[in-house]
Parts: C-alpha cells; structure tokens; sequence
C-alpha cells in the first residue's frame, strides 16, 4: 500500500493471517521493507503461546514469496505449526485471503489518501475491527464473525456507530445491546473467556489452518 510522508511516496507491506473456520483476521504488522529479521520476529509474535494469532492453530497456508524463508518455516515447526506452501500461480488455493485483500481494498484502502503510516494503521485497524466484528458474511449465512453481544432484539433504538468519519457503518439496538452485553460479561467470567470473546477457541473442521497473505503480494 502506498502513502504520502516527508520522503515522498512511500509503499508499505501489510502482513494479515485469516483464519479458515471462522474468516477472522488478524494483521501481523506493517512495514515498508520487509526483511528476513523482521519476518522472524512476526513468525515469534504469531507462534506465542499465550497471545499468537497461531496459538491454537497446526497448519499455516502461505504462498511461495521469499520472505517465507527456511528459518521461518522451522520456528513454525518449532512451535508444532506446519507451513504449507502454494503452488506456483494459484491464487484459487489461496481464495479466502484474496478475497479479503480485494474487501478491504474496494471498502477502504482505495477511498483514502494516506500521510503518513499512522493513518494507514489506525484506517487497517479501524476495518479488521468492522470486519470481524460488525460485517455480515455471507460465506458465514451472513452472520458475524465475532458479537459483541451473544444475540439480537427487536427492541430499542436504533443506532450507528461510525468508523473513519462514516466510511464504515454498523447499526445496532442500543437498549438490546446493553442488556445483552451484562449477560454475555457474567458468562465471560463464569467460563474463563472475555467479554470479547477473544479466548473462546476455534471449533469446525478447519479449526486449525490460518492463511498468511501479504496485501502488496496480492497487489502485485
């Protein structure tokens, strides 16, 4: 992705991991020149067994880009994560990640004129929040990814909540959700999870594979 800062104009790589069973997406980070350094520190941020994105997961699907190098292969196997890579040419293999890329690309990146990478990582951040927390899928029956709250009324008011100056918009019934967001905070606590429901573990025949995908490789 491209932006404006003092040099001129400059291109940054954004590394994201989508999970296969429920589409959640996670952005590993942002960079202007990727490195071998770096893509080992992303492989130990990924892999960490209390926070990584890859916690839980066995298998990490990935293309064929250099920066997925031997080293980076073995921290995976390192912490049991097996790296699959794609054939030559086949971004079909690799459809759930493309298709995210062309999401965020036709609902927010291609909208926007960057300066600086604080407002392309607050705008990247801004949509993977909307995007497992507030977009239907239809892939998903068009259910979210991720609620906020375990279940809707049809009671209350209606209400919008803005994201990038109304760029992204969720509506929502204020009085349903706060009642429902007390009940879904005591079940958080019975059960160990939190109220995001961001420890709840992975469930589904593919529970355990994660694609990795670059925006700039699917640019290329």
């Amino acid at each position: 992705m491209e932006l404006w800062t003092a040099r001129g104009l400059v291109r940054y790589h954004v590394l994201f991991v989508i999970h296969l069973a429920t589409r959640e997406v996670h952005i590993a980070v942002l960079v202007p020149e990727p490195s071998q350094s770096w893509m080992l520190q992303v492989g130990h941020n990924l892999v960490d067994p209390w926070a990584g994105f890859l916690r839980s997961s066995r298998y990490l699907i990935h293309d064929r880009a250099t920066l997925f190098s031997e080293p980076f292969r073995q921290l995976l196997r390192s912490a049991q994560v097996e790296g699959l890579r794609l054939p030559a040419r086949s971004p079909n293999l690799n459809a759930f990640a493309e298709r995210f890329v062309r999401t965020i690309r036709q609902g927010c990146l291609d909208r926007m004129v960057f300066f600086g990478v604080n407002a392309l990582r607050r705008a990247v951040e801004e949509f993977v929040i909307h995007y497992n927390q507030e977009r239907n899928h239809q892939g998903l029956a068009d259910q979210l990814i991720r609620r906020e709250v375990p279940g809707f009324s049809v009671g209350g008011n209606i209400c919008q909540r803005k994201r990038l100056g109304g760029l992204l918009n969720y509506y929502f019934r204020e009085a349903a959700a706060r009642a429902n967001l007390n009940i879904w905070t005591i079940r958080a606590s019975i059960s160990g999870f939190s109220a995001d429901g961001s420890a709840v573990q992975f469930i589904g025949g593919w529970r355990s594979i994660v694609l990795c995908h670059s925006l700039v490789s699917a640019m290329a």
